[in-house]
């Protein structure tokens, strides 16, 4: 089984004064929290299969 690898906060929050900004995308059928893995022709949801394609 593979060994799961854990997104570092620096690469998926961004601080801007005050508040914390999120840099990518959040999964619409899952809500926010789960990110949207980006590959170099899709945007994947890990959790529920969630597919978007690029153009």
């Amino acid at each position: 089984m593979a060994k799961k690898v854990k997104a570092r906060l620096s690469t998926v929050y961004e601080v801007k004064g005050d508040k914390l900004e999120r840099k990518r995308q959040t999964c619409p059928k899952c809500g926010k929290g789960v990110f949207l893995a980006q590959h170099k022709d899709r945007a994947y949801c890990g959790k529920c299969g969630y597919t978007e394609f690029k153009k």
